[in-house]
């Protein structure tokens, strides 16, 4: 007898050294590589959304932040692109909100609006074009290059999103360097994460 698949989740990566086979049940995992920055993500979410058709989209990775601290993962279903944020003119979106319902289908619920040990729910993610390392003024939890983008894309497309992102660095006291050196840690946590996490049966 055939298992039924119940939804097709599309995950997607900046880079390589970022991917970690995930197991959900019941579903058809999808994984994507984008590149690095707002341009790649945007063009390859895009792309993968028209072949493959995902019920839902999951950006995993690496971020930065300014607040918390290395190791911390967050899942977030806000997010801010900080290079619009700079401008000024009608029409322009700089900030989308998922809500919960995607967040819920994927993972245990209960922990919603508290920390659990390291891992902090409906977090923010702050998107733009440059590798950040310093500055007070960055809205938002964690750090990327690429989020912004794929809910962006997610949204035009109406396919549910959230992202997952390990800590790698805080802002003004890590380098790049040791931000590379981290994405094994990153791809340990994150893998921790989703085993313990995961819900759908």
């Amino acid at each position: 007898m055939k298992l039924l698949l119940i939804m097709k989740i599309l995950i997607v990566y900046a880079i390589p050294e970022e991917r970690i086979d995930i197991n959900i049940p019941n579903a058809e995992v999808i994984y994507v590589e984008t590149g690095i920055g707002k341009v790649n993500a945007a063009m390859r979410t895009m792309h993968a959304i028209c072949d493959y058709h995902p019920d839902m989209v999951i950006n995993i990775g690496s971020a930065g932040t300014l607040h918390h601290e290395v190791g911390d993962i967050f899942v977030c279903n806000h997010f801010i692109d900080r290079d619009l944020r700079k401008v000024t003119l009608d029409g322009v979106v700089s900030e989308i909100d998922f809500g919960r319902d995607a967040i819920h289908r994927i993972l245990n619920g209960d922990a919603m609006n508290r920390v659990c040990t390291t891992y902090y729910w409906q977090g923010t993610c702050n998107t733009g074009d440059s590798f950040i390392t310093q500055g007070n003024d960055i809205e938002g939890d964690v750090i990327d290059m690429e989020s912004f983008a794929e809910a962006d894309v997610c949204r035009e497309m109406g396919v549910p999103f959230f992202a997952v992102k390990y800590v790698t660095d805080v802002v003004g006291q890590n380098s790049s360097e040791e931000w590379f050196a981290k994405l094994k840690d990153a791809r340990e946590g994150l893998t921790k994460f989703f085993n313990d996490n995961i819900k759908i049966k």
